[in-house]
């Protein structure tokens, strides 16, 4: 992988830069301590999956900035957390999670209208339910926010939570087509927590709503969910922000890496605003690993992007621009996760086209399964077509500014969170928790 040399940066440019203004309360949504608590139960209990094996923290865990640490995860059929999660003999998986895992950081803030790496579900106030996703549009009433209404998807797929066709009935339902309603999916779900009295005393508690278990639907666990997620990783008091606020400047190279990311390498070109996002969507090049997101009847290996909500030839290969928030705990990187180190995954983007050229599988980290990682990288000439970015030239020194910079975005409090990790659940099941020592 050849590294593109050119220019140096002095430091005192760094004062000129047009900086993003600092973060406040008002940027967040409010949220409701009691019901993040309660979310915070039903983020860590195994309940919400078909097999009751899996929860949101198994793919989205504070060790991992969020993420799972895997280039492509395993969610139904895999043991142990993080770069030790590997398949069980047992239950093999059938194929890894298409994506990689994206982090949580900040996804209560107002600004944050579009989730998934393609964008398919954001904010449309348009639509009946002021949301647009892939379902149908009744199927998102009662959703409190755009992030209470993602968590609608992980649940019902085979991959990552449901199970697969005959394992469980939260399974068999999805697999019938019967989402909502009584013997749906959800319900399914829902009646599993409302038979537990610990959690049914505590919906009761915290939703007006609700005045007895049989009144807990889907959306109220959601909307826990979403709200300890808002609670829980808000993310704003990085160095970055102690300059954002005026109380602090970056020491050496750290200055420099921001006089670059705001100046000559164009960075802020995609990552702009307070939390280093335009939401918009782009082609990068980022190599095509694992088996893509597709329908099952579909036959392409390689991930189309945004190009499968919109269907405009010229999202093609284009992904949601991640937030940096929190970047040097949130590896690894990509849509695909193709990049497993943060250095090399810079260097790529610092010339997209010759890094896919260049790509080799062993700069992603994947757990033994035996299924064609490589099978989408027969598309990367059209992957390569769809990149519109010049390469930009840095050097050396220039790199390692970038990466301090980059260390700069990094909240101290970011993976103690503000609840932490619950001791145990209602359920009784498991724990998604590092091994003491």
């Amino acid at each position: 992988m050849r590294l593109v040399l050119g220019f140096a940066v002095m430091a005192g440019n760094a004062a000129a830069q047009d900086l993003p203004r600092a973060l406040s309360d008002a940027d967040f949504r409010l949220v409701n301590r009691a019901e993040a608590e309660l979310g915070q139960f039903l983020f860590y209990d195994p309940i919400l999956s078909g097999n009751r094996d899996v929860s949101c923290a198994t793919c989205h865990h504070p060790a991992f900035g969020t993420g799972d640490g895997l280039s492509l995860g395993l969610g139904d059929g895999g043991t142990g957390l993080g770069p030790d999660r590997v398949a069980d003999p047992a239950n093999r998986p059938e194929q890894r999670i298409p994506r990689n895992a994206p982090a949580l950081f900040n996804l209560g803030a107002h600004e944050f209208a579009v989730l998934f790496h393609d964008g398919r579900i954001e904010v449309d106030p348009a639509r009946p339910g002021g949301l647009r996703t892939p379902l149908a549009d009744d199927m998102v009433a009662g959703f409190a926010s755009l992030l209470s209404a993602q968590t609608m998807f992980p649940v019902l797929s085979a991959d990552e939570m449901a199970g697969h066709y005959s394992e469980n009935d939260v399974a068999q339902a999805v697999r019938r087509g019967m989402i909502t309603g009584q013997g749906g999916a959800w319900d399914i779900i829902a009646k599993r927590v409302a038979d537990i009295p610990a959690y049914s005393d505590a919906f009761i508690a915290v939703y007006d709503h609700i005045d007895s278990p049989d009144q807990i639907g889907f959306t109220d666990i959601s909307n826990a969910v979403a709200a300890f997620m808002e609670l829980e990783w808000r993310s704003d008091n990085a160095p970055f922000d102690a300059v954002l606020r005026g109380e602090a400047t970056l020491p050496e190279p750290a200055a420099t890496g921001m006089a670059l990311f705001y100046g000559a390498a164009g960075c802020v070109s995609c990552h702009s605003g307070p939390f280093l996002t335009d939401h918009q969507f782009h082609a990068m090049g980022v190599p095509q690993i694992g088996p893509g997101k597709a329908e099952r009847f579909e036959s392409h290996a390689s991930d189309l992007g945004r190009y499968r909500v919109t269907g405009d030839a010229a999202d093609l290969y284009a992904f949601r621009t991640p937030s940096l928030r929190n970047v040097a705990l949130t590896g690894p990187y990509g849509h695909s996760g193709a990049y497993a180190d943060l250095r090399a995954f810079l260097v790529a983007h610092l010339d997209p086209v010759a890094a896919l050229e260049a790509y080799t599988l062993d700069l992603a980290l994947l757990p033994d399964l035996p299924v064609d990682d490589t099978r989408g990288r027969a598309d990367d000439a059209a992957i390569a077509a769809a990149v519109t970015v010049a390469p930009v030239n840095v050097d050396a020194a220039g790199l390692e500014a970038l990466l301090a910079f980059l260390d700069s975005l990094t909240d101290p409090n970011a993976q103690a969170g503000v609840l932490g990790i619950p001791d145990a659940v209602p359920s009784g099941l498991a724990v998604a928790r590092m091994p003491e020592g």
